[in-house]
């Protein structure tokens, strides 16, 4: 009898032993898993990061070159309307300078 328990004790202790390397296998297993997950995740948010960045990036220079045209379409309209304005005095404006180039000419002589 004494023999069957120390049988006993002894396939006990073997069964805890197998249970906790077991267990401690298992808990390497979990703690590597968790590991390359959390790897994973870092990647794939950086993957997003960097697309998003891009992203922006071709929206703000989209938005940088249409306001680049509008600015040259006001300011290539602005310059016409001053032409226009210009030309439209230019026959005044010869006939004051020449009418002051005559003053200027008969009072010299």
């Amino acid at each position: 009898m004494k023999s069957e328990v120390l049988k006993s004790i002894k396939q006990a202790e073997e069964e805890y032993k197998s249970m906790v390397s077991a267990a401690q296998l298992e808990q390497k297993q979990k703690i590597a898993d968790a590991r390359a997950e959390a790897e994973h995740i870092v990647e794939k948010a950086t993957a997003d990061a960097e697309a998003y960045k891009k992203s922006r990036l071709a929206d703000a220079a989209t938005a940088a070159a249409k306001k680049r045209a509008d600015i040259l379409k006001d300011g290539e309209q602005q310059a016409a309307k001053l032409k226009k304005n210009s030309l439209a005095n230019l026959d005044k404006a010869v006939e004051l300078l020449v009418s002051r180039f005559k003053e200027q000419l008969h009072v010299s002589a």
